[in-house]
């Protein structure tokens, strides 16, 4: 847990600001809107979330978008890359560049880059902007990448919007020696339902790394690098510094760029980057960070220093250090948005910041899903945040006896995510979801038996059986002792657990 400045004595706040400087920040991995669902594992789970849909209840509807869904599962996925932007800007040549006909804030990085824009979009509503936010992936419904307003675009205005491109779309292939991918397709959707809306913002995440990425026709005119670590290593790079040469590639001309606290060899590239094409760079840390933070009930009480001042009792209903990073990171972002330390010296209107950051939420991101005993999930799928994960369960909870439940892809360091929940979890519950990338759940397994010991390992390769499994010896611990279940490894596997537990 880390330090509250000033929880003890009166203390100088550019002090504790000072102190933050030299911090090493590891935080949230990538992690896209996770779904509901509406069938229940023992207990119902809750309320239905009102950001994640559901399937059309109209026959007809469903119907239609079923058929856009099986058209665009014709094409590559978004596990096979053809590094190149020349399909997608040929897309939106013949669309007319709808991408141009709004401002953007473009965000990458390794981890946490969803949360962040997700505060961002809710910043950015609360002083009355139209927003768009295209993230991913998906998980239940693919209608979750493209949001308007805070919320999914209806399943009718997705089929209206692929209808109206298809087209176009089918133009491109017959140009290009390869097809457009299911990523791109999708990219140029949103895009276009952005321009037809339309927005006065769009926040965009990219997929994967940032040059290539298809998201990058845009030019942000405000770029925000999240914290970078290793991940994809086989298509961008086995060092902090490679990755980051990719991912510096959405920083454009003149552009302003929100730096969170970076590796020094990544932090290196990414100001070079700036500096070559004349960027405005505001770095956590020094021009902007978490000045103090405490734990709330739900969440945390922050102090944020941004780039027009400082910031006071922000309540954020999100746990976890990391998570009061991603706050700052975004804050400063879109104070960069409306000129907040170039044209104006300002800040923002407190009650609005607060309000907004109030009103964040980010589903499967140590999302407590039931109670009695209760069950966590969050979707961490790599060592970095997996450590963070870590961390924060002992900041927000006060488990006696916490079981893993543990399903994760075949191409992630699934060893370095298991040792960083180690010293966690009493025992671990390993399976697998129903992606074509997971990890068989005996592959898994004897990764587990390495770091935990074979007494602390079960087996349950159907992923009902391993809930069910972790809440019996969960339930050993007895109703008031404080046991509880995490559920982890993959975004697949939260959204799956989160349909078995009626999220929704």
């Amino acid at each position: 847990m880390s330090d509250i400045p000033g929880s003890n004595e009166p203390h100088d706040p550019l002090d504790s600001f000072d102190e933050i400087i030299e911090a090493e920040t590891e935080r949230d991995p990538d992690l896209a809107v996770i779904e509901a669902g509406s069938r229940t594992l023992r207990t119902q789970g809750g309320p239905p979330q009102a950001d994640v849909p559901a399937r059309p209840e109209d026959p007809e509807v469903d119907k239609a978008l079923r058929e856009v869904e099986a058209e665009l599962a014709t094409r590559w996925g978004e596990t096979k890359l053809e590094p190149s932007v020349t399909r997608i800007a040929a897309l939106m040549d013949v669309l007319g560049d709808p991408q141009r006909s709004y401002p953007s804030i473009h965000i990458t990085g390794t981890n946490g880059k969803t949360s962040t824009a997700r505060m961002i979009e809710a910043l950015l509503g609360a002083f009355e902007l139209r927003t768009g936010r295209y993230t991913s992936p998906h998980v239940q419904s693919v209608t979750e990448r493209i949001s308007l307003d805070g919320a999914p675009i209806s399943a009718e205005r997705f089929i209206e919007t692929y209808q109206d491109i298809k087209p176009y779309v089918e133009m491109v292939d017959g140009s290009q020696d390869y097809r457009l991918s299911f990523f791109e397709v999708l990219t140029g959707m949103a895009y276009a339902a952005f321009a037809d809306a339309p927005v006065d913002v769009a926040v965009v995440e990219v997929g994967m790394g940032g040059s290539w990425d298809a998201t990058n026709v845009i030019d942000g005119d405000v770029a925000v690098v999240t914290p970078i670590d290793l991940d994809h290593t086989d298509r961008l790079g086995d060092t902090p510094a490679a990755i980051a040469g990719e991912k510096s590639g959405i920083i454009k001309q003149d552009a302003t760029v929100i730096l969170a606290q970076q590796p020094v060899d990544a932090a290196q590239v990414l100001l070079k980057k700036a500096v070559d094409v004349d960027a405005t760079v505001a770095r956590e840390g020094l021009e902007f960070g978490v000045v103090a933070r405490q734990v709330a009930v739900g969440g945390q009480l922050l102090t944020l220093r941004g780039l027009g001042g400082e910031y006071t009792e922000v309540y954020l209903p999100l746990h976890g250090a990391h998570q009061a990073h991603n706050a700052a990171v975004a804050l400063a972002a879109v104070e960069a948005f409306f000129g907040v330390g170039a044209q104006r010296a300002e800040p923002l209107d407190i009650d609005t910041v607060r309000k907004a950051f109030a009103a964040v939420s980010s589903p499967g991101r140590l999302e407590v899903v039931r109670r009695s005993p209760t069950v966590v999930l969050d979707a961490a799928h790599n060592p970095a945040g997996a450590r963070v994960t870590a961390e924060a369960l002992g900041e927000a909870f006060q488990f006696s006896r916490l079981i893993g439940v543990v399903g994760a892809s075949g191409d992630k360091n699934v060893r370095g995510l298991l040792e960083a929940f180690e010293p966690v979890f009493a025992e671990v519950v390993v399976t697998q979801n129903s992606s074509h990338r997971a990890m068989d759940a005996d592959e898994l397994a004897a990764i587990a038996v390495e770091v935990f010991g074979e007494e602390r390992v079960q087996v349950e390769p159907r992923l009902p059986d391993a809930l069910e499994a972790a809440i019996t010896l969960a339930e050993e611990e007895g109703e008031f002792a404080g046991g509880g279940v995490l559920v982890t490894g993959s975004v697949i596997t939260v959204g799956e657990a989160r349909l078995l537990l009626g999220k929704g």
